[in-house]
């Protein structure tokens, strides 16, 4: 993709079009004064539709006066100088030209005052037509890179037909005509709007293979023995994640009744019925995988998983010692009886089920015991350097008796329970801070939607769980050898070993943050041009680095902040409580209801109120995902507004391994709509239809389907037009769509879509020219991007909102375009190198499977995030390397 040029420079020297004519550089002087004298923040910004204006003029070959006045047309109207200051330093002529095309404020109606204007300027004569015409078609040319309403195109057109029929020679007509004409919608006629669910991939079906991808890691024998541990353990951890939340709200619509279906057309039962015969055999692939692959593997290298069966007699003699000490005093052993009902099993917590008989009375009972995984570590580490792990629930088992005195222990098994761990709390309740409480309570005895046993559990045992945890047999669970794999980032944290792991990486510092070891000043910084930083590879030191300036900077009046997710040693929360101690006003805008991070957002409401911060919990019914600080700085006689805008959550431990981007501006335009958005969020008034950010549910679903229709519009055989696209999941159907009528209109349309993705590629007369890889390695890809490249240009977006319903309609979040020119580079290149990716790439085909990409012989190699930490190392060194 290539970058939109940026801004005319500032600087004495004169454009090209005004270095041999005297008239013109006055004119230019003129403008870049008035503009100056009226207090504008960017004047290379004010002047660079002038300036592209009085090029076309001066290309076709226009006198000087018809420039000058080109270059003059917008400063009334923009700044309200006098017309008697032209006419002072300019001439009457080029004066009364100037008025003609200055619109009259006092017509309210966008359409009344447009047509005065229109027919004002052909009034005034051919010159100031010509100029008119020349507007025309440098804002026609680059409205593809942005917003254009359609009372705005029909001014277009109706300025067309009017110079058309005054001054139907005029030069540039021919060129604003074939302008206006890309700006229309495309041809309807040619586009079918599919509604068919064969172009649809189920989103549950779709995440599932996703999470395959991460399996297929931990399959993988390149990879370093630990680094597949740890893909195996995040493969469990994510599918416990996907059953608490998504898999009960199939239940849930089954249970209900609700027939309802996604776009894909599956009904809730069938998708069931899916989902566990997927999980089956992924579980079976993942237990051999241990078995057969990764403990022989780890034995080799001194690592040895056992179970208690496995160990010699010193060794035993070792466990049962730390048994004594240390397990024994935490478990509590609960019989079921007449008098003793049978006890909840609280969620992923993992259990034995015993069978015990009673030798005197021939009594058979059944009880559970706990295994202490939240005090205790899941393996026993036994041995020298501590590399012998017993699984804790074997060394119970072994124990049995002793918790189960003069019983017979006739079997045991190890399950495990997954519930329902969603919850909606009320907008109407009058305390949200304790509704959420409340909820978080409730959530321990959420419906069971996955029972897991041992395999070959007796089955007496099974029946037993079966029956009063009141599950259905499709929802038991069978597993081979361990359970909950989610543990074995026991084993993956196990001290050295460097050898079995990836080479170590430490974000760097961008030199724009740092000279000599000191750190630089940021504001001076940002107000020159927009900085972007890319985690992991850049440091998150950066964003705190911004916030602390802020808070001992004595000219910032107030530090704004949105808290979806933040680590515990958040330094970021504290210096919202270090501004307001400062006398700062210092604003958190905490989400309490991010799940599973709802007890660390209270805990941060809690003492951000005590602190004295201003902290309010954001819109009803939404929840704030947005990712945005906001500085406000007292500079000159007025305030200037700084932001950070990113693409992940402000916490500290996943920017070590979430690839996100921090973009820093103080632009103005985007800077104020920010401000809005925080007054909106956490004072009461009506939404407003912001007009440079796409933020939602207010426009951001609108305004990206806007983008993808003028790509439409404006594609040609001659400039084709080209959609890029990275988010974590792709689902909502309108945007699906759209991006099938760009693939129709011819649109070449590349996605980069992590997780779920619901749009069916490669489909004959619908999706033809559309391409969806998916990036899963090292660093877990969470960035959003949108990207349209048409006539010549791109428009770059990023922020916080995956295309996903939740996102668009029930979630508070903020998009920004990307305007510096560097920043909007670094962004597309990021995105054409995971476009390009050979290693940690995955393409999806017409029939919805994944395939794993793979070079041939010979061919070149391409790993996006090998590459980017060399050249984010090489930049902070101040190295040259090749790209």
């Amino acid at each position: 993709m290539s970058s939109t040029a940026g801004p005319a420079a500032t600087t004495s020297e004169l454009p090209a079009f005004a270095r041999d004519s005297d008239t013109i550089a006055n004119a230019w002087a003129l403008a870049l004064e008035t503009y100056r004298a009226n207090g504008g923040g960017n004047v290379a910004a004010d002047v660079e539709h002038a300036a592209i204006t009085a090029r076309l003029l001066h290309d076709s070959g226009e006198d000087d006066a018809t420039i000058a006045t080109a270059v003059l047309h917008d400063v009334i109207e923009d700044t309200g100088v006098d017309r008697s200051v032209i006419a002072s330093r300019m001439g009457e002529e080029i004066a009364r030209r100037v008025d003609a095309l200055t619109e009259r404020p006092e017509l309210e109606s966008y359409g009344e005052r447009k047509a005065e204007l229109r027919q004002r300027g052909i009034d005034a004569g051919r010159e100031v037509a010509t100029v008119m015409a020349a507007d025309k078609l440098a804002r026609a040319t680059r409205a593809a890179g942005g917003r254009l309403r359609p009372e705005k195109l029909k001014h277009y057109q109706a300025t067309l037909a009017q110079l058309r029929d005054a001054y139907p020679d005029l030069p540039l007509l021919p060129a604003l005509g074939d302008a206006v004409e890309r700006l229309k919608p495309a041809d309807v006629t040619k586009i079918v709007e599919t509604a068919d669910p064969a172009h649809f991939i189920n989103r549950e079906i779709s995440w599932l293979d996703f999470n395959e991808r991460v399996l297929q890691l931990a399959e993988d024998p390149h990879k370093p023995l630990l680094e597949r541990v740890k893909f195996s353990a995040i493969y469990n951890s994510n599918l416990d994640e996907w059953f608490m939340v998504r898999v009960a709200g199939v239940h849930e619509k089954v249970d209900a009744g609700i027939d309802a279906t996604s776009a894909d057309g599956m009904p809730p039962p069938e998708l069931l019925s899916a989902i566990g015969t997927r999980v089956r055999e992924l579980a079976l692939r993942q237990s051999a995988l241990y078995q057969e692959t990764l403990l022989p593997a780890l034995a080799e290298h001194g690592i040895r998983i056992v179970d208690w069966e496995q160990l010699d007699d010193a060794e035993r003699q070792e466990v049962d010692a730390r048994f004594e000490r240390e397990v024994f005093p935490a478990l509590t052993p609960l019989a079921v009886g007449p008098a003793q009902p049978f006890p909840y099993i609280s969620n992923l917590s993992l259990s034995l089920a015993v069978l015990v008989r009673d030798p005197e009375s021939d009594q058979t009972r059944f009880a559970r015991v706990k295994v202490p995984k939240e005090g205790l570590p899941r393996f026993v580490q036994i041995g020298a350097g501590a590399r012998t792990l017993v699984p804790m629930e074997t060394v119970i088992a072994a124990h049995l008796d002793q918790l189960f005195r003069g019983m017979e222990i006739v079997t045991h098994a190890v399950f495990r329970v997954t519930r329902d761990a969603d919850f909606t709390v009320s907008d109407e309740a009058d305390d949200l801070l304790e509704a959420v409480e409340a909820e978080l309570r409730r959530r321990r005895f959420g419906e069971v939607v996955r029972l897991e046993v041992s395999a070959g559990i007796d089955p007496i045992l099974r029946a037993r769980l079966v029956a009063e945890l009141r599950v259905e047999e499709d929802d038991v669970y069978d597993v081979e050898g361990l359970l909950d794999f989610g543990d074995l980032w026991q084993v993956a944290k196990l001290p050295g070993f460097r050898e079995l792991r990836d080479p170590s990486w430490t974000p760097v510092m961008p030199p724009e943050f740092v000279e000599d070891g000191k750190q630089k000043s940021l504001f001076s910084q940002i107000r020159e041009r927009d900085l972007l930083v890319h985690h992991p590879y850049d440091s998150f030191a950066t964003v705190e680095q911004f916030v602390k300036q802020a808070v001992a900077d004595p000219k910032v009046l107030a530090i704004k902040q949105t808290v979806y997710r933040t680590s515990d040693d958040s330094p970021l929360v504290p210096a919202l409580i270090r501004a307001a101690e400062r006398g700062k006003q210092a604003v958190g805008l905490v989400e309490l209801k991010a799940r599973f991070d709802e007890r660390q957002n209270i805990m941060w409401a809690r003492a951000l109120e005590q602190a004295g911060v201003h902290v309010t919990f954001g819109s009803p019914g939404l929840k704030t995902h947005a990712k945005a600080v906001l500085v406000v700085r007292r500079e000159g006689n007025g305030v200037k507004h700084y932001a950070h805008v990113g693409t992940g959550n402000y916490h500290a431990g996943t920017a070590h391994l979430y690839t996100d981007f921090g973009l820093f501006t103080a632009d103005d335009a985007i800077t104020a709509e920010i401000a809005e958005l925080f007054n909106q969020l956490t004072g009461y008034s009506k939404p407003e239809d912001f007009e440079h950010v796409l933020v939602a549910p207010t426009n951001l679903r609108d305004r990206i389907i806007e983008q993808i229709d003028l790509t439409i519009a404006s594609h040609t055989p001659e400039q084709p037009g080209r959609i890029a696209m990275k988010m974590n999941s792709l689902v909502d159907p309108a945007c699906i769509r759209a991006l099938y009528r760009a693939s129709q209109a011819g649109v070449r349309v590349e996605l980069n879509v992590r997780g779920a993705c619901c749009l069916r590629p490669g489909v004959s007369g619908v999706s033809e020219n559309i391409r969806v890889v998916s990036i899963v390695g090292r660093f877990l890809e969470h960035s959003r991007i949108y990207a349209f490249e048409r006539g010549g240009e791109t428009a770059v977006f990023m922020g916080s909102a995956d295309l996903m319903p939740r996102n668009l309609d029930s979630r508070v979040e903020l998009v920004v375009p990307v305007l510096d020119v560097a920043a909007r580079d670094q962004v597309i290149d990021t995105l054409e190198r995971c476009l390009a990716d050979t290693e940690n790439a995955w393409d999806l085909g017409q029939d919805g499977t994944w395939h794993h990409r793979r070079v041939k012989p010979g061919d070149e190699r391409h790993d996006v995030q090998a590459e980017l930490m060399r050249l984010h190392l090489a930049r902070a060194e101040h190295v040259e390397i090749e790209a």
